[in-house]
């Protein structure tokens, strides 16, 4: 299998740390799961333009972003690093909904 495809098949944040041999403590990423894999998602996007095209030199950048994300969440939290949206917003949103629109 090509390292593309054996990234295919892999899900969970724990199936990444394996996958890449990262030392990892569980109730770190127990809590953190969705915000590690999308940090790392965001670390791939920023690095995809300087990608190399080798595939053991795409793996060692990936290891070492994976590790990055992961070590983001041990010295942090998910508040703190603003990861999604949610933890970004300042002020409570609000939103209209007309009574037209309410169906019983």
């Amino acid at each position: 299998m090509s390292f593309e495809e054996e990234m295919e098949e892999l899900e969970s944040a724990e199936d990444f740390l394996q996958y890449f041999e990262l030392d990892y403590i569980p109730s770190v990423v127990h809590v953190n799961r969705l915000h590690i894999l999308q940090r790392f998602h965001d670390y791939l996007q920023k690095a995809s333009d300087e990608m190399p095209e080798h595939e053991e030199a795409k793996r060692a950048i990936y290891s070492k972003l994976l590790e990055r994300a992961y070590q983001d969440f041990v010295v942090s939290d998910a508040q703190t690093e603003k990861v999604f949206k949610v933890f970004s917003m300042t002020e409570p949103q609000t939103a209209f909904v007309a009574l037209g629109d309410i169906k019983v």
